[in-house]
């Protein structure tokens, strides 16, 4: 197998950032989901609330060697916006089930306001991941990360999903229907992306070592309604969701790609052999 793709989000729920080169630590890949929003209750705003997120490209120096701030935000119609990273106190946040802290950067408030079409928005930062404990019966005590949903770090197949477009197409087919055109790997929104193993082969493996980084298979992804939303468009439909919950329902969830934990930090790059157990 090759790695194929790198995908860095600094802002969650943020455009994905493509980059042919990253710097894994134990909390994940360098700035992946450092910077979050949150409503006026502190409450995590994604693009499952407002869509228009999908829109807001935020870039570090990780994802955009030009970036000379703490973060970068670009969205249509709006000039750019360049934000040093805070240094004020910590305040508490929401993260869906997650009591966690944060520091807040009130001079993007404006900003989010115009980008957004909704003046209750807040940017926050992570400054310190060591503090988020991951799920107790998947991580060890050790384990962390920022504003990810679960995991420090997301590896999907290019074979699963050409496996899971064959579906949608078959059962397109099979309702006398139009098959749609495939779906971009863009809507799941990993981090690592991989080629030259059998559909859904991830399901088995234990490890992964990516070049020289080596990482511990925590547990399968359950998705959610955000793989439905066309981020071109920003239109909803009902796949992969309807094709998933048919063909890999499991307790519940439908699943697709692996969460992993880094057990070594180091870098990776495009190209590099990815070796699984």
């Amino acid at each position: 197998m090759r790695l194929t793709h790198i995908g860095v989000h600094p802002l969650k729920s943020g455009a994905a950032r493509s980059v042919t080169s990253a710097s894994v630590l134990p909390r994940g890949l360098r700035d992946d989901r450092s910077w979050m929003l949150v409503d006026a209750e502190g409450r995590l705003v994604s693009a499952r609330e407002s869509r228009a997120l999908l829109t807001v490209v935020a870039d570090t120096s990780t994802t955009d060697p030009t970036v000379a701030a703490g973060l970068r935000l670009r969205a249509p119609d709006l000039d750019d916006l360049d934000l040093a990273v805070p240094t004020g106190d910590t305040v508490p946040i929401r993260l869906h089930s997650l009591d966690l802290h944060a520091v807040p950067v009130p001079e993007a408030d404006a900003w989010l306001a115009k980008a957004l079409g909704r003046d209750d928005v807040r940017l926050v930062w992570c400054d310190d991941p060591t503090r988020r404990r991951l799920q107790p019966g998947f991580s060890v005590e050790t384990d962390h990360t920022a504003f990810a949903d679960s995991f420090p770090v997301t590896i999907a197949s290019l074979a699963s999903l050409r496996r899971l477009d064959d579906w949608i197409t078959e059962q397109a087919l099979e309702r006398g229907e139009e098959p749609p055109e495939a779906l971009p790997m863009e809507r799941f929104r990993p981090n690592l992306v991989v080629d030259g193993d059998e559909p859904f082969a991830e399901d088995r493996w234990r490890s992964v070592t990516v070049g020289a980084v080596r990482f511990r298979v925590a547990k399968p992804v359950g998705r959610c309604v955000m793989t439905t939303i066309d981020p071109g468009t920003l239109t909803t439909g009902k796949e992969p969701v309807r094709t998933l919950a048919r063909r890999r329902l499991d307790d519940g969830k439908t699943l697709f790609a692996v969460h992993l934990v880094p057990e070594t930090s180091g870098r990776v790059s495009v190209g590099d052999e990815v070796v699984a157990d």
